[in-house]
């Protein structure tokens, strides 16, 4: 999962450069954040041998056995759990449960598609909105709660570090591609 995880965050990198390079020639870049059931229940999913020094009784479920979990699901594709061989499986979904996850990206798509601004980032489906709106208040409460460590690196007094402390946004901070704010 961290290979994974670590791509993903590659990509949309690559994606925010890509919007800020190309805005002076009035293109604009969306990054579609699709269901998690699209992005790991519609491709081969390989299982490795666990490591020696993992222990089986953890506390914490993982995010294999969670995989493992779903797939045996349908008695069609189950299979007995090896802690020694690698294992490849291709998930399988009902037409009906793949076509919904997929016309809901589609939907999404066309619905961005027609717009003069589209927006930077697009998130699909209620669980994703749910979960990206959590993360954000996570991230905002933590960084708050340092806003005063982070401004006390600070070698110059200025009038910056005064908004900051307070919370404010300097007008002439440049706005982000794809963002809505005019001048």
């Amino acid at each position: 999962m961290p290979i994974y995880t670590s791509a993903i965050w590659a990509l949309e990198g690559y994606c925010d450069s890509l919007a800020y390079e190309i805005a002076p020639f009035n293109i604009k870049v969306t990054i579609v954040q699709p269901n998690k059931e699209i992005q790991s229940l519609t491709n081969r999913i390989i299982f490795v041998p666990q490591l020696h020094n993992d222990d089986p009784e953890a506390p914490a479920p993982r995010i294999r056995d969670m995989l493992a979990n779903v797939l045996n699901a349908d008695p069609e594709t189950a299979v007995e759990p090896s802690a020694t061989e690698v294992q490849s499986r291709y998930p399988r979904l009902s037409a009906a449960a793949t076509d919904r996850l997929v016309m809901e990206t589609v939907h999404a798509l066309t619905a961005i598609g027609g717009h003069e601004n589209p927006p930077a980032r697009h998130i699909v489906g209620f669980e994703g909105a749910i979960a990206v709106k959590e993360k954000l208040r996570t991230v905002t409460e933590e960084l708050e709660e340092f806003v005063d460590t982070s401004i006390s690196v600070d070698i110059f007094e200025s009038a910056l570090k005064a908004e900051a402390r307070e919370g404010k946004v300097p007008a002439s901070s440049p706005a982000a591609p794809g963002s809505t704010s005019s001048a």
